[in-house]
């Protein structure tokens, strides 16, 4: 009898923290996204309807995307810009991104570089995991298996890259990987990003000097200049240039200062269109912070702004002042061996 009260006294219930859908531990104010109410019946049914479209869209495994993508462009488009279905959104970016073929075509190398190989940055790796989305679920245990894959995708990126290695943006990226597929398929699909399996390369986003980072903050520069006069009068007036809040942005690729849902939606258009989302950038600032971070509101807006040709022709005025990129990026390699 005593036995049985120390047992009932002992199991005391714990209390788990509440989380929204994405895994993120929910604050105590109510959140402004509408995040936290529940989906009607209407609303679920819609959802559903979505998701077959997309499985008939996509195949088994995938097998079926290729072959749409050629024949229906359009559709493919509209509904990525629509957003992905959150239960196919890691299948996805793998087959627009083209890191399920480099996967496909280097078997076991993941794994090699992972127990096999060591790399000078894994001091610094360590150093930094438990500031990567510290409040989510997944990450927040200290070793646990959150960290743990963290930890082993950028260590082999490191190794992989070694004239990139690891700089502490990219944490962020690999974590918003790690939250819709395996190590291994989020290594690739960073190998993807960076190196440019389908788009030109991104690593000069972490290269020494951050070569990509500034160019992209030129351009911002300008369209604000150009597109929003009277904030880019202010932030003259003020001295307050894009790097001041705009680096963290295109260092992690918008993972890490936007909402989740909203930077989600980004990273949707981002891994398909193959550039980043300066319209959106644009008409958050022009509309912030009334619908700002709603991505229904927010994208369907952007794209209407249309700057890609003024990007270009930024872009080639920025190489001819700083040289081309490419140049610029075998420069730092130089440097650094």
């Amino acid at each position: 009898m005593e036995k049985k009260r120390a047992d009932e006294q002992e199991a005391v219930p714990v209390s788990l923290p509440k989380v929204d859908r994405f895994g993120f531990v929910k604050q105590e104010s109510n959140s402004p996204d509408g995040l936290t109410r529940s989906r009607s019946a209407f609303e679920y049914e819609r959802e559903e309807r979505r998701i077959r479209k997309w499985r008939k869209m996509i195949g088994v495994g995938g097998s079926d995307w290729k072959h749409y993508v050629r024949r229906k462009p359009h559709v493919v488009k509209r509904r990525i810009r629509k957003g992905i279905p959150d239960c196919l959104r890691g299948l996805v970016w793998q087959l627009i991104s083209g890191s399920r073929d480099l996967l496909l075509m280097n078997p076991g190398v993941y794994e090699q570089l992972v127990i096999y190989e060591t790399s000078a940055s894994e001091l610094d790796i360590i150093r930094d995991i438990s500031r990567t989305f510290p409040s989510h679920v997944f990450f927040q245990q200290r070793h646990g298996p959150g960290q743990r894959s963290l930890y082993n995708v950028l260590k082999a990126y490191s190794v992989y890259d070694r004239d990139v290695g690891y700089v502490q943006g990219m944490g962020f990226v690999a974590g918003l990987l790690l939250l819709y597929m395996s190590e291994e398929d989020a290594f690739w699909l960073l190998v993807a990003l960076l190196k440019g399996a389908v788009h030109a390369p991104m690593e000069g986003l972490y290269l020494v000097g951050l070569p990509l980072v500034q160019q992209y903050l030129f351009q911002l520069d300008h369209l604000v200049a150009e597109y929003l006069p009277k904030l880019g009068e202010h932030f003259a007036q003020e001295m307050i240039n894009p790097s001041m809040y705009a680096s963290q942005w295109f260092i992690t690729v918008f993972s890490y200062s936007f909402p989740f849902h909203l930077a989600l939606r980004i990273w949707d258009v981002f891994l398909s269109e193959v550039k980043l989302p300066f319209e959106k950038l644009i008409h958050a600032l022009r509309n912030f912070p009334e619908d700002a971070m709603n991505p229904d509101m927010l994208l369907p807006m952007a794209f209407s702004i249309k700057v890609s040709k003024r990007l270009e022709e930024l872009r080639e005025e920025y190489e001819k002042i700083n040289g081309k990129l490419s140049d610029r990026v075998k420069q730092k390699v130089l440097q650094q061996s």
